[in-house]
């Protein structure tokens, strides 16, 4: 078994990834496999190498420890570049000259969809455009994005903790209009390269496993295991974030709340031990199964800290 946690360095992990990155080591521990971690530094504006130290001793803090060299996506654009290569000479890719907005406004018309593509899917504006049409864009100062030609494809996965999700895929971003290669497109790359064998992350991902699934098989990659892990809340209901505060290991230490009392807590709300035990990381991996585990999301509040 290989996993790995993929981080995107532009803040300090907050608890949500850290229960996430902890479930995912602890599952690679079990089973006597190993543990990679991954930056996910495709934006090269907002991630920097401090946040990256940063992460990473908040992991060793918490116990765990990559195993071998950190890999940075911002140093692998020419495996991307590849990769994106294969799919052209498939005819598989687009250019695209919609804003933002556009797109926002055109996956919000009223149209028949299908309930299985993920909310927000773009709407193939772009798919038809003539030669002419194209340079005439250009010649506007307007660079294209390359998306994905899709033609109705789904895909059933089966998810080590949500199950069986089925899902269609639609035109996904594989290179922004910057140049940057997309996230979609490098994480299939990466896994592939890297030997991934599971990936363990957020349920917030689930609906684009189809979408990865799809590049995998157009690009002749293998498939990994999933398992999609229900997220923390924040006290107000929505997605644990960095702006709710208090949630970061240096914002608990403020409160008193130091990293082996952090790792109780997390090991409390997997139901692996009490909030005030004193254990390390090492002593939960044989408490440790994926099947046991939570289904629902972990509400946090005030009194949970």
């Amino acid at each position: 078994m290989r996993g790995r946690f993929a981080p995107s360095p532009t803040g300090a992990l907050h608890l949500g990834n850290l229960r996430t990155a902890l479930i995912g080591w602890l599952q690679c521990r079990c089973a006597g496999g190993e543990w990679l971690v991954r930056m996910e530094d495709l934006d090269r504006v907002t991630s920097s190498a401090a946040h990256e130290t940063d992460q990473l001793e908040a992991l060793a803090v918490l116990g765990m420890r990559p195993d071998g060299e950190v890999v940075r996506q911002s140093e692998r654009f020419a495996l991307y570049d590849d990769a994106i290569a294969a799919l052209r000479w498939q005819g598989r890719v687009y250019e695209c000259f919609c804003t933002r907005r556009e797109i926002r406004e055109a996956a919000s018309a009223p149209h028949d969809a299908d309930p299985a593509v993920p909310e927000g899917a773009y709407p193939g504006t772009c798919r038809t455009l003539t030669t002419a049409q194209r340079e005439a864009w250009k010649a506007q100062g307007r660079p294209p994005a390359l998306r994905l030609l899709s033609d109705g494809e789904r895909f059933r996965i089966h998810d080590l903790v949500a199950g069986n999700y089925e899902g269609g895929v639609d035109d996904v971003v594989l290179q922004r209009n910057d140049g940057v290669p997309a996230y979609n497109l490098a994480v299939v790359v990466d896994d592939a390269l890297q030997g991934v064998t599971h990936v363990t992350r957020g349920d917030d991902l689930l609906s684009s496993t189809p979408r990865q699934r799809f590049l995998q098989v157009l690009l002749g990659l293998p498939q990994p295991v999933y398992a999609h892990v229900p997220l923390v809340l924040a006290p107000d209901g929505s997605r644990l974030a960095k702006r709710h505060g208090a949630v970061t290991l240096a914002d608990l230490a403020a409160r008193g709340i130091d990293a082996p009392q952090v790792l109780a807590r997390l090991g409390e709300s997997l139901g692996m031990c009490d909030r005030d035990e004193d254990v390390t990381a090492a002593e939960l991996v044989p408490r440790f199964d994926l099947a046991a585990i939570p289904r629902v999301a972990w509400s946090l509040s005030e009194a949970e800290l």
